[in-house]
């Protein structure tokens, strides 16, 4: 049977220094990839010690061997090429800024499995359950099509979703095999279509967002297709951007929620709602019986802790719209989306997970 994971978080955890000089050291060339893979190790399996150590119910390895949440997408699938792009970032130190970003330049080919070099370890070293996280194939039509250089090799944004899906599609599938029982999307593209600038932008484009959404909620349903629902779970984690404590859409689940908690084919929807930007609880409506909400509302964007008292009052203003044994609790997002992280410390990190755990305790007892 399948457990209710009350207490879990989205992925990503800080970098220990010694991981970031490592990581550097590579980068230039003075530590070789065997050196790296060591310290990754190390940093990881201290990690896992300190999540158990912190009461949670579902455990990850910090996605301490990845650049940034999706870049593993890059690195094992050839046919991205280097771009920039300007993102207009909100928050701490917000504003237009010119990023890196990997744009689709040539046909899509697989080399590797994305994760091979992550799940070893866990499925060794783990001794509670843990989760893997991928990035959704929708996200790819949003963040990689560049019209002028994408279009030569795939006409439209639909014709590149095909070859996204079938390649995670098949990652998924060598997942299950391997033995690993939680798979989570990561799909901070889907608040595109619910935030009211980016959706104007994509219409002054010639691009119909309700459209891209319903083909984006196939294409990832598709990539999921394979998994044997009785013993693996599939959850997705919709989340406005994250990167040094900002973000990047905002806007409540209003927009989009029929149509995304209706039909996206998941066990398990992890939210955010650590502030404003995300809207009130009312969409939860929409979520189907059967269907777990997992409330992101401890905040990786700032270091204060939260008030059990509020977070409690929160998790039973959400069970209005969602049966309380389909409620669980998270972080809104992970704590180093990119390996920078966000702008707290390690030590209050801790602090935060160790309030979800123990929160979770006290809400499900």
């Amino acid at each position: 049977m399948k457990s209710p994971d009350r207490a879990e978080h989205v992925g990503s955890l800080l970098r220990p220094p010694e991981l970031l000089q490592a990581r550097a050291a590579f980068t230039e060339n003075s530590l070789d990839l065997d050196g790296l893979r060591e310290i990754e190790d190390r940093a990881i399996l201290d990690a896992l010690e300190k999540q158990s150590a912190a009461g949670l119910d579902r455990i990850t390895d910090g996605e301490f061997r990845r650049g940034s949440w999706l870049t593993d997408m890059a690195d094992a699938v050839e046919g991205f090429v280097r771009d920039r792009v300007v993102l207009d970032w909100k928050g701490p130190g917000g504003g237009p800024e010119v990023s890196s970003a990997n744009a689709v330049g040539a046909k899509l080919r697989k080399t590797r499995h994305l994760t091979e070099h992550e799940v070893p370890l866990l499925l060794k070293s783990s001794r509670q359950p843990f989760k893997v996280t991928l990035p959704a194939p929708s996200n790819f039509v949003v963040c990689s099509y560049r019209p002028g250089l994408t279009e030569k090799v795939y006409a439209t944004r639909a014709e590149l979703l095909l070859d996204l899906t079938a390649i995670i599609r098949e990652e998924v599938r060598w997942l299950v095999s391997q033995g690993v029982t939680y798979i989570q999307f990561d799909a901070p593209y889907y608040t595109h279509y619910l935030d009211p600038q980016h959706r104007a932008q994509m219409q002054a484009e010639g691009r119909d967002p309700d459209q891209e959404l319903a083909q984006g909620i196939a294409g990832d349903n598709t990539a999921l297709k394979d998994v044997p629902r009785d013993r693996v779970t599939v959850a997705a984690h919709i989340c406005r951007g994250n990167s040094r404590s900002r973000w990047f859409t905002e806007g409540g689940y209003d927009m989009i929620a029929e149509r995304l908690f209706g039909s996206l084919d998941v066990d398990r929807f992890l939210l955010e709602f650590d502030d404003d930007r995300s809207g009130g609880f009312e969409p939860l409506r929409f979520v189907p019986a059967g269907k777990t909400v997992v409330l992101g509302l401890v905040t990786t964007k700032d270091a204060k802790l939260e008030s059990q008292d509020d977070l409690r009052r929160r998790i039973h203003e959400a069970a209005r719209y969602v049966p309380l044994e389909r409620l669980a609790l998270s972080p809104q997002c992970g704590f180093a989306s990119i390996a920078a992280g966000n702008l707290l410390s390690i030590d209050q990190q801790w602090r935060k997970l160790e309030l979800v755990a123990d929160t979770a305790r006290k809400v499900w007892a």
